[in-house]
């Protein structure tokens, strides 16, 4: 059985479509200047048109440009960096687990309650499912990363660094990004 088409009762080509809602989700653009965008192209279509088509296929769109993000991601010779660190919510200490790629990037985030083997097997079975497994991990010596590792039977060039420089991947990575605006 053949996927149907998505475009299939529409009379604008899927393109158009596309080039609309592309124009407004990635660049600050109103309903109205993305219509003005496209009227300068010589396409006429409302602002309401282009709502329609954001709200149908934005998240369509959304979906194959993650797949195509994470398939890119997966690669061998990446190093990412763990670590957890105690976070209060509502009063309670939990634990806030990260994985962040060589560039700064935080791939996975994820809150336990404690921190032990099975916290971190679940974090390391969400990260690896989605972003494949790294070549290299830095970690800061808990003794879980390495327990579940080994129940996972991954093998890796693991090494084991004590340092906070996962902390400063992070901060740089956000600076940058503040900077930028």
């Amino acid at each position: 059985m053949t996927k149907r088409s998505p475009f299939k009762y529409f009379k604008t080509s899927p393109e158009i479509i596309r080039l609309a809602v592309m124009y407004y989700v990635r660049f600050p653009l109103s309903l109205r200047n993305v219509e003005d965008l496209l009227h300068e192209r010589g396409i006429d279509v409302s602002y309401e048109t282009i709502r329609y088509w954001w709200q149908r296929f934005g998240p369509m769109f959304a979906s194959e440009i993650k797949k195509r993000r994470v398939e890119g991601m997966k690669s061998s010779r990446w190093r990412w960096h763990l670590d957890e660190v105690f976070v209060k919510i509502a009063g309670r200490t939990h634990y806030l687990w990260r994985a962040v790629d060589h560039d700064g990037d935080v791939l996975e985030s994820y809150v336990t309650k404690r921190r032990d083997k099975k916290a971190a097997l679940k974090f390391l079975r969400k990260a690896m499912s989605t972003h494949g497994r790294p070549e290299v991990l830095v970690t800061d010596k808990l003794r879980s990363y390495g327990v579940a590792l080994k129940e996972l039977g991954v093998q890796i060039g693991k090494r084991q660094v004590v340092g906070s420089t996962i902390e400063r991947r992070i901060r740089t990575c956000h600076f940058d990004e503040g900077s930028e605006r």
